[in-house]
């Protein structure tokens, strides 16, 4: 699955405008893509793309939320 059929984009609420530290994160089947707002100028912007599973785990891990 790429990048372009990811939808529902939406920025974090942790996002930190002030300081050029903005994520956004969008939706597919079963999987979920990260990219950096800054970079909405790039004719091809990077997208993280990774499984709901391996997202959940790693907010889990960033959040403490074990």
């Amino acid at each position: 699955m790429g990048p372009q059929q990811l939808t529902g984009w939406r920025k974090s609420s942790h996002s930190h405008f002030e300081e050029n530290a903005c994520v956004e994160i969008g939706f597919a089947p079963d999987v979920i893509g990260v990219r950096d707002t800054k970079q909405a100028g790039l004719p091809a912007r990077p997208v993280l793309v990774c499984t709901a599973d391996a997202f959940a785990a790693f907010l889990a891990h960033v959040t403490g939320e074990r």
